[in-house]
């Protein structure tokens, strides 16, 4: 471990509310607990800032910060790049009952979809046509996407998988609504390289590559995400 006098306060820049992965109010998750035992694994305290998702970049560029989670296709020239630490993975995801085939853009033809917002920007060759004739339902409340598609108000929701399994957990703790076997359809290959920390000073950012390798290998990083999706 470092020395005291070798430890620093990280401050750095998280997207705003994305459970399990960032929850404001207790500053945890899995994206807030990974990066701050890696960090620790070298004596650094994090300490999050939360910004709206496009201001994230633009908070590191602007010295408001010391490290941001991600850059949002934004190179950020000043900084260190992490090694990935937590990786979103979007997919569509159907009612198994529905018998739906996910293949390529057209098998979206005639499904109306409910998605995190901003995917229509992001997924063009996906979703221009679902958007240009009116099937496509940007939802800033998540676990109102589950709710859609269990009681078949949407064929499709577009949402990464943890995020739908996390709220699939909480509405079954609620007791509030049956829930229906579902079918995961991969669209896209996830590039780990769009999720990387970024640090201003180089040796936080090698402390927290040792950090997180040593979480990876120990099983800690595994046990974070258990502990958020457990049933």
């Amino acid at each position: 471990m470092c020395s005291k006098a070798s430890a620093h306060e990280v401050l750095m820049a998280f997207s705003q509310e994305i459970p399990p992965y960032i929850i404001e109010t207790s500053n945890s998750g899995i994206e807030i607990d990974i990066i701050s035992a890696a960090l620790a694994y070298k004596g650094h305290t994090l300490k999050p800032l939360y910004f709206p998702l496009g201001r994230v970049p633009i908070a590191f560029r602007q010295n408001q910060v010391d490290a941001a989670m991600g850059d949002m296709g934004v190179h950020l020239k000043d900084g260190f790049y992490a090694n990935p630490a937590v990786i979103y993975d979007n997919i569509f995801i159907t009612l198994k009952s529905r018998n739906i085939t996910i293949n390529k853009p057209s098998d979206l033809d005639s499904l109306h979809v409910a998605s995190f917002q901003g995917a229509e920007k992001r997924y063009p060759d996906w979703l221009n046509n679902v958007v240009k004739e009116n099937r496509f339902f940007g939802v800033s409340d998540q676990l109102k996407q589950v709710e859609l598609l269990q009681l078949g108000r949407f064929d499709v929701v577009l949402c990464d998988r943890y995020i739908f399994k996390y709220f699939v957990n909480k509405i079954e703790l609620m007791k509030e609504l049956e829930i229906s076997d579902v079918d995961e359809h991969n669209f896209i290959t996830v590039d780990p390289m769009n999720y990387r920390p970024v640090f201003r000073d180089k040796q936080i950012r090698d402390d927290f590559n040792l950090g997180l390798r040593y979480l990876k290998e120990s099983g800690e990083f595994q046990k974070i995400y258990d502990k958020y999706l457990a049933s």
